[in-house]
């Protein structure tokens, strides 16, 4: 299986080559434990494996160490959730193949402070509801995001439901799937990129003179349920809240996640000279 680190760059995205073609909305099945292996050592890039809960042997234990490696998410099942997903003999073993390409965030942070840009991310900890997370890819193409990273484990599974509310948004922005989101923060903090939690665990409001977010800035978005994780918010340089006036205590997380990218756009709009945003009229 190909490492991460040895990935490369490429397709339709921000940093240059031939534009992917959006995906039939199809997500590819594959069922069995050496089918599945030997997907991974051709190096095919897998979305989810799901195990029969109890089942070992030689070639389960192969498999989830081949999964480890790529940092594939692997869930133990009862055999009838197998048995729901396919009518065919899957050995205890299903898998999808990712329908969408994974890029390793240390490549991108480094091309992009190599060309001389601004780095602005976009960090999920576990957006669960998957067109909650095609629509805040839709607002991270259209609002700038270079990235947008999520962890391997606890979020919204990149499938047809997603891809479909992302409006091809999945194919344009390069997503990273990273094992360990504390250790991804400390890393983006070390090489220099502001981190900028979105949160209601303050009294600090949006304001477009609250936090400056046109040097390299990370944005932490948090889950529907509960927001962002504790651990993960004090890591943050700044805490900022959307102020409401209404009732409702609190905005849907892709409305949030596109009020905050709006805003740091828009700070990044005036700092390159342009007065009218709505028609990028320079100053």
């Amino acid at each position: 299986m190909e490492s991460r680190s040895n990935r490369h760059l490429s397709g339709g995205n921000r940093y240059g080559g031939r534009p992917r073609q959006p995906k039939e909305d199809k997500i590819e099945m594959i069922f069995g434990l050496r089918p599945i292996i030997e997907a991974m050592l051709a190096g095919k890039v897998l979305e989810k494996i799901f195990l029969q809960k109890g089942a070992r042997n030689a070639n389960i234990d192969e498999l989830t160490d081949l999964a480890k490696k790529a940092d594939v998410p692997v869930a133990t099942v009862p055999v009838e959730k197998l048995n729901n997903l396919t009518r065919k003999n899957h050995q205890g073993a299903v898998a999808f193949i990712s329908a969408i390409t994974y890029y390793p965030l240390e490549e991108i942070v480094t091309s992009l402070f190599e060309k001389g840009k601004n780095p602005l991310l976009l960090i999920l900890d576990r957006i669960t509801d998957v067109r909650n997370f095609g629509s805040i890819a839709r607002n991270a193409e259209c609002l700038g995001v270079d990235a947008i990273v999520i962890p391997s484990r606890g979020g919204a599974q990149v499938n047809a439901d997603a891809i479909k509310t992302s409006a091809g948004a999945l194919h344009l922005v390069p997503v990273c799937r990273e094992p360990n989101l504390k250790q991804t923060l400390d890393y983006l903090r070390d090489s220099g990129i502001q981190l900028v939690a979105c949160t209601e665990k303050t009294e600090e409001h949006l304001t477009n003179t609250t936090v400056d977010m046109v040097g390299p800035t990370a944005i932490i978005m948090g889950s529907e349920e509960d927001g962002i994780s504790p651990e993960y918010l004090k890591r943050a340089d700044a805490r900022l809240r959307i102020p409401l006036v209404g009732q409702i205590g609190s905005l849907n997380v892709s409305v949030a996640t596109g009020i905050i990218l709006y805003e740091a756009m828009s700070q990044r709009l005036r700092e390159n000279g342009y007065a009218n945003l709505n028609r990028f009229e320079p100053l």
